[in-house]
């Protein structure tokens, strides 16, 4: 993890939340919160319990997830469902 980069917890739960959420690229997390692809892999293994670590690696890697960007459907253009509220930064703006 990026060495001057701390993080509260609630962040901390925000970031696992979206690693482990497939539709959520890790373009998305680098967007939100500066830590890039690696990064987010050592923040995991130093998070998650091992068993859940290589869970997680694995369905990364696999064709399932959509974790990078490269692997989506070129018709996906967006981070978040267009009916979820707008997000700026971190900060989820109220309607």
């Amino acid at each position: 993890m990026t060495d001057n980069k701390t993080f509260t917890e609630r962040e901390l739960d925000r970031i696992i939340e979206m690693a482990w959420e497939d539709r959520t690229p890790f373009e998305a997390i680098l967007f939100q919160f500066g830590l890039p692809e690696k990064d987010v892999i050592k923040l995991m293994r130093g998070n998650l319990k091992r068993s859940s670590f290589n869970r997680w690696r694995k369905r990364v890697n696999s064709g399932v997830s959509q974790k990078h960007l490269k692997k989506r459907n070129p018709e996906i253009t967006r981070f978040k469902c267009s009916r979820q509220r707008a997000i700026s930064g971190n900060k989820i703006s109220k309607r």
